[in-house]
This record gives C-alpha cells, sequence and structure tokens, in this order.
C-alpha cells in the first residue's frame, strides 16, 4: 500500500478526532465531503488546511483548488508529492 496515503490516513483521524474511525476502514478514493464518504464538513476543511500546511509545507490560498485537491485522500496525496517542499 502508498506510505504517503497511509500516513495522511492516521494524520487525518488525529486532526479531525476521528478515534472511531480505523485506517484500514478510510477508502483512499472515497469523498471526504459530503455523502458516501467520512461526511466532513468546511471546519474539518480548515483542519487539513493546517494539516497540510503544518506536515508538508503547503498552503492553499484558493478554496475553489482546495475542493478538488480534498476531494479524497488519494487526491491529497497526489497534490502532496507533486507541490510538497519537504519529505517530512
Amino acid at each position: 500500500m502508498d506510505e504517503l496515503i497511509e500516513k495522511l490516513k492516521k494524520q487525518l483521524i488525529e486532526a479531525l478526532n476521528l478515534e472511531e474511525m480505523e485506517p484500514e476502514k478510510i477508502d483512499p478514493e472515497a469523498p471526504l465531503f459530503g455523502e458516501g464518504g467520512l461526511g466532513l464538513d468546511s471546519i474539518d476543511a480548515l483542519e487539513i488546511i493546517l494539516l497540510l500546511d503544518k506536515n508538508y509545507h503547503i498552503k492553499i490560498k484558493n478554496p475553489a483548488e482546495g475542493k478538488a485537491i480534498f476531494y479524497s485522500v488519494g487526491t491529497m496525496a497526489d497534490y502532496i508529492r507533486n507541490h510538497s517542499v519537504s519529505d517530512k
């Protein structure tokens, strides 16, 4: 399994206080927001922005861009691979 995806799952669970969620139960291609996924909301999006900044030195400035990046754990991992300035 992809190391970055597994790391992101754990970071999301911790950052969003999803204690009842197991990393292996998160489908990397499932939507993070709305129906059918984790059901995250706009407050969670702010936490994800902070997570990306803190752990990967990635700043999301355009909310429309964030919507595409945060679609799923897989899309976040792809964005990090392409934009991270650190291997943290």
